[in-house]
């Protein structure tokens, strides 16, 4: 039996998940800054970019369960950064709308992503390579989430 395939080192998914730990690590002093963890800016990052979506729009752009959302949105609302608000129309549908202070927390957000280049960029790592490696990662995120939601469909 040829259980080489079984080591770490031969793993595609190894290195994507422990990269992305590593990046996520490397937000966190820029974060704290801003009194929100990883997760929370992201959810920030989709209102920073269309504010007024239901909790499912988020989950989806996202690609997180709405019982991962929730929590995250619950202490969000807790910092002020955001507000929930039960659609008149559907009471199934809650809508996400920031807060002022979560409009103002854009403005502080806003040198993070060149500071995190800057901090990530090295001799072996320049920016282009991490173009690159963000367009392909996004084409194997469509083609997988593709793949996974037909699945789920059969």
């Amino acid at each position: 039996m040829d259980d080489s395939k079984l080591k770490l080192s031969k793993q595609v998914c190894f290195p994507i998940y422990s990269v992305s730990r590593l990046i996520t690590k490397a937000y966190r002093p820029y974060l704290e800054e801003l009194g929100i963890t990883y997760p929370q800016y992201l959810v920030l990052l989709v209102l920073w970019e269309k504010d007024n979506l239901t909790v499912n729009e988020i989950s989806k752009k996202l690609l997180l369960n709405t019982n991962t959302i929730s929590p995250l949105l619950k202490r969000l609302e807790k910092l002020d950064l955001i507000q929930r608000k039960r659609s008149s129309e559907d009471e199934r549908s809650v809508f996400v709308q920031l807060t002022d202070k979560g409009k103002q927390l854009k403005a502080q957000a806003l040198p993070i992503p060149e500071k995190l280049i800057a901090d990530l960029e090295s001799e072996k790592i320049q920016i282009e390579d991490m173009e690159k490696l963000k367009n392909m990662l996004c084409e194997w995120l469509s083609v997988i989430q593709h793949k996974c939601e037909s699945s789920t469909k059969n």
